[in-house]
């Protein structure tokens, strides 16, 4: 049995353990992408399959404790960030609030790279549009 398996007898969970870790999955996915990890980088740090890595990150798998810390130094994040409990915060100015172009950027930030192309193609355009004008 490899180290991050249980075994065959483990005790049913409940549905909101169940939740939990299906949403701990999500957000261990997104902080991956997020920080341009593959699915093979962190499961190599972890000591784990590629498989392995993709069941914890759909929560078909309980991700062992003893793995947290690894995970979290590896996606740069804190403990809390991984478990949900804080979200990073935008850096606000000292002039008030976060103008709203940079609110967009941060957004696009989080697109999917193709649309992120796609969103930087429609922009180019508008400033090149404009700047004929």
């Amino acid at each position: 049995m490899a180290a991050h398996e249980f075994p065959a007898a483990t005790k049913t969970i409940s549905a909101e353990e169940r939740e939990f870790f299906v949403s701990m999955g999500e957000r261990i996915a997104s902080l991956r992408r997020d920080h341009a990890v593959t699915q093979v980088q962190l499961a190599e740090a972890l000591g784990v399959s590629q498989q392995t890595m993709q069941s914890y990150e759909v929560g078909r798998r309980r991700i062992p404790v003893s793995a947290l810390p690894a995970l979290a130094r590896t996606l740069s994040v804190s403990l809390e960030e991984l478990f949900g409990e804080v979200s990073p915060k935008p850096a606000r100015s000292r002039r008030g609030p976060v103008p709203q172009w940079q609110e967009h950027i941060e957004a696009i930030a989080k697109l999917p790279r193709t649309q992120q192309r796609f969103v930087t193609q429609m922009l180019a355009t508008a400033l090149a549009q404009q700047a004929r004008s």
